[in-house]
């Protein structure tokens, strides 16, 4: 059974997950992605669907207050509201309530309660090993030799820490959870209101609990003047000075392991409502995130349902036939362009998220072709390589939850290529902004994983809003990412570098040029190609020139299109 420590989980969230994620409200969802994508990737690790996200009913219980008035008395942000919650947080916690719910997850908080008095007693009832996720450090105070229980802590690069109690020892230095807790004890903890001993950190109380055995026994040997075993005269006087505190501190850090929660733990999970997880995810801007712990819940319980309307499975979909080399015939490298112009064909918005900025060594995250916000394919791919922060800053996967739910990077390149030959057959137009750069990494990988498929021959016709835009409107002051294209064509981008806002961002871009300039609007398929091959070869020679003239005389502008 995993226990969550969801405020921990929500928090860490809130302010790791970049906050530019927002709902139809305007509102930030960072910290409901962040906790759906976190029991996704719990209920795949340990395959169990036997998950409970444990809450705060009171952050600051009235008998933790009782003995240490100054129990996390420095978090209150709102003295009348007695809250330490920012508003765009409190927004997020009913929708991410409503998900988990009606996914069959269930929620537990017990009033005058933490979500830590709820762990404690759920893990000393359960029946089945037990694993608590949160990367507060109290809890390893759970771990004894009593109880099958283990913490599972997340660390730095998205990779976990998983302990059990026979792990403490060389973690920490303690035999036991219950020597870890006067470990805290003593260590103090700054962000709770827990002074501890001053001057005596980690290490040193794990020395005076080595060769004590107790907090009791510590204090014992400083009263009667023992200055062995790392007990000078000033960490006896220090501890004598602070005994009352430490005893108090030791007390308050200790669980309940007797509250009223009301669940059933031999009948977790609870029924899973997939109408209402569709409804709690209306407009919410989770989708994703929504689909992943879908897909992971119906892996574990075998109970797949119909597939999402708005996106595939992390890392599947395209059914297209594989395209190769070999199989490419003289016909099928002709552009199959349409009677009319490019404007009324199939558009199709393409967008790639990646590890890196530089096309040959970057490698696909996720990608996404989208025909409209209610038709949209997406892939999730295991990268093979690290994701560096300055990549997850931006959209938000980190490598451990790509290892842990991604396709394999040759599956997605396989599939996308299946998907490019078949929009190519039809004769649609797939639109990108800036898209010869997500076209070069594609190539890159398609040489990386799938040597023998011929991409340029498989490339459709393609519109590059950055390049149109730029011929429309050359004078116009100010960046031309997708974020600021957008704003000046006023489109709707909920969610900037989530491949699917941003490819259907694109596409709605696409049409407000075709409507702004109806030369451009009525060329072929054929006949856009050969425009925007030759004004990107023109914008190119432009900011060359530009940068040359501004002192960098070695300055190279590279106008290739749509692949450098």
């Amino acid at each position: 059974m995993v226990l969550l420590d969801t405020p921990a989980l929500y928090y860490r969230a809130f302010y790791s997950v970049p906050d530019s994620i927002v709902n139809a409200d305007g509102h930030p969802v960072n910290a409901v992605r962040g906790v759906l994508d976190t029991v996704a990737q719990m209920v795949r690790r340990f395959d169990t669907d036997r998950v409970i996200a444990t809450m705060d009913a009171d952050w600051r219980p009235a008998f933790r207050t009782a003995i240490m008035p100054e129990y996390k008395a420095a978090r209150v942000k709102d003295e009348e509201a007695g809250t330490e919650i920012p508003p765009e947080l409190a927004v997020q916690l009913p929708i991410m309530n409503r998900v988990l719910t009606a996914a069959g997850i269930p929620i537990a908080e017990v009033a005058g309660t933490e979500a830590d008095d709820v762990i404690a007693t759920m893990a000393a009832q359960s029946k089945t090993p037990v694993i608590i996720v949160s990367p507060d450090r109290d809890l390893l105070a759970l771990l004894d030799s009593s109880a099958e229980v283990s913490v599972l802590r997340p660390r730095k690069g998205g990779e976990w820490e998983a302990l059990a109690q026979t792990d403490l020892p060389t973690a920490y230095g303690v035999p036991d959870g219950a020597r870890y807790r006067e470990l805290a004890a003593l260590r103090g903890d700054p962000s709770d209101g827990l002074p501890g001993a001053p001057g005596i950190g980690e290490k040193t109380a794990a020395t005076l609990l080595e060769n004590f055995g107790s907090l009791e026994s510590i204090v014992k040997a400083a009263k009667a003047g023992v200055k062995t075993g790392g007990l000078s005269p000033k960490r006896a006087a220090t501890i004598i000075e602070v005994e009352e505190s430490l005893y108090k501190t030791l007390e308050v850090m200790r669980c309940l392991t007797d509250v009223e929660h009301g669940i059933d733990l031999d009948r977790v999970p609870n029924s899973f409502d997939r109408a209402g997880v569709e409804a709690a995810a209306e407009g919410q801007n989770i989708r994703r995130s929504v689909d992943n712990l879908t897909s992971a819940l119906e892996s574990v319980s075998g109970t797949a349902g119909a597939a999402s309307a708005h996106s595939a499975a992390p890392g599947s979909t395209a059914t297209a036939s594989l395209p190769s080399k070999s199989a490419v015939s003289a016909e099928s490298t002709v552009r199959n362009g349409t009677d009319g112009s490019w404007a009324q064909s199939r558009l199709v918005g393409f967008d790639l998220e990646t590890t890196g900025v530089e096309p040959a060594t970057a490698r696909i995250v996720t990608a996404a072709f989208v025909d409209s916000a209610d038709q949209v394919r997406t892939w999730l791919a295991d990268p093979g390589i690290e994701i560096p922060e300055s990549a997850r800053a931006v959209h938000g996967i980190t490598t451990e939850f790509a290892q842990a739910n991604g396709a394999a990077a040759t599956q997605v390149i396989s599939e996308l290529c299946a998907e490019f030959a078949a929009l190519r057959e039809e004769g649609a137009v797939v639109v990108g902004h800036n898209v010869v750069y997500d076209l070069s990494v594609m190539a890159a990988e398609v040489a990386r994983h799938r040597p023998d498929i011929d991409f340029p021959s498989i490339i459709p016709t393609i519109v590059d809003t950055f390049v149109v835009d730029k011929h429309i409107d050359p004078y116009r002051k100010g960046k031309r990412t997708l974020i600021e294209t957008a704003k000046t064509y006023r489109v709707e981008l909920l969610d900037a570098h989530d491949a699917a806002a941003d490819a259907l961002a694109a596409l709605d871009i696409s049409r407000a040029l075709s409507e702004k300039s109806t030369e451009i609007s009525a060329m072929s398929n054929d006949e856009i190609m050969a425009a925007q091959a030759d004004w990107k070869r023109s914008q190119a020679a432009g900011l060359q020139a530009w940068l040359r003239k501004k002192g960098n005389a070695e300055a190279v502008v590279d106008g290739s299109w749509p692949m450098s």
